[in-house]
């Protein structure tokens, strides 16, 4: 409850602040966050005086009387979203706020243990448990399918690679067999759902070893989608691709002990990469540390190359840090 009060005050103050004060804001809070504030903003159609100025008496102790907010929250936001995050990802992420607002069951699942998750769902038809993850976490779905026996994996991932859309009425038919756990929609239009993108993003969390039985298992069955969620895979050892700028811009959002760890598991080529891109001293420290640094567990080697992946991914999503094979081969000055 206290967490909830906590997003509904600052959903206030970014009202509060107008757009382009809002949108700096926006710049500097996390993706889940941004979607988790966003989606109380879109509720708020009037917040009143009382709200508003106990809010600010909050955040900041000069703050006076506040004034009553009466304004078009879904174009205030809108706005907001496209100044701080750019066109294309504010479109995408609005969209799905819109979508969920009616849609509390899969919140709700967003916060439920996987194994939770898991047992409702594991017995229901592969299609519906597809359907159902592509509205998840990409690393809660990992966490999810990794408690599915081998074949039910294979299978749900197929299935996620080749869903494009799903209509109304498949929502509805969703809603009655997860037990109103999602809404029905409400437009007739048909919404964009799953595909190689996010069977590739599901891939991208889950452990080394039992990614390459999946993906042994799918190419068994389709050689061509197997390639296809493959090419739009990121791993670890893809970092090597990046230029040295966004190795440089990668390393100042990443602490050195975890730097270690995931080093550990690293190929020499990946390392030296890294490495080029530190301060001599840096680099020292890093190579001395690497030495002396003893046998580590490959589970906490690849814990860690997670923990950065989700740093990387986050950079490159908002333009700091160009996508490798992505930047067309332009130079920069």
């Amino acid at each position: 409850m206290a967490q909830e009060n906590s997003v509904l005050k600052a959903a206030i103050l970014m009202l509060a602040l107008g757009e382009e004060g809002a949108s700096m804001v926006m710049k500097h809070v996390s993706p889940r966050d941004v979607q988790k504030l966003s989606t109380v903003m879109t509720t708020l159609r009037k917040v009143d005086q009382t709200a508003v100025a106990e809010t600010l008496r909050d955040f900041f102790a000069y703050a006076g009387e506040g004034a009553s907010l009466n304004i078009d929250t879904d174009s205030f936001t809108r706005n907001v979203l496209t100044q701080a995050l750019g066109q294309e990802t504010a479109a995408g992420l609005f969209e799905r706020i819109l979508e969920n607002q009616d849609s509390e069951g899969i919140e709700n699942l967003k916060w439920m243990d996987a194994s939770a998750v898991a047992d409702l769902i594991r017995y229901e038809h592969p299609q519906i448990v597809a359907t159902i993850l592509v509205h998840l976490e990409p690393e809660q779905s990992s966490q999810i399918l990794s408690l599915f026996n081998e074949d039910l994996r294979k299978d749900t991932m197929l299935r996620i690679a080749t869903l494009e859309e799903i209509k109304p009425q498949a929502l509805k038919e969703l809603n009655v067999v997860l037990a109103r756990l999602l809404s029905g929609a409400q437009t007739s239009a048909k919404k964009q759902i799953g595909g190689i993108r996010a069977a590739a993003e599901i891939m991208n969390y889950i452990g080394q070893a039992p990614q390459q039985v999946l993906m042994d298992r799918i190419k068994e069955y389709d050689i061509e989608i197997a390639e296809k969620i493959t090419d739009e895979m990121f791993t670890f050892d893809d970092i090597i691709g990046i230029d040295d700028r966004g190795i440089q811009t990668i390393l100042r959002d990443i602490q050195s002990d975890a730097l270690i760890v995931a080093l550990k598991g690293a190929n020499a080529e990946l390392r030296e990469k890294i490495l080029k891109n530190m301060s001599t001293r840096a680099a020292d420290m890093m190579r001395e540390d690497l030495e002396n640094k003893g046998p580590v567990k490959l589970s906490e080697v690849e814990a860690q190359q997670k923990e950065i992946l989700v740093v990387v991914r986050g950079l490159i999503e908002d333009g700091s840090v160009m996508l490798p094979g992505k930047g067309g081969g332009e130079d920069y000055v």
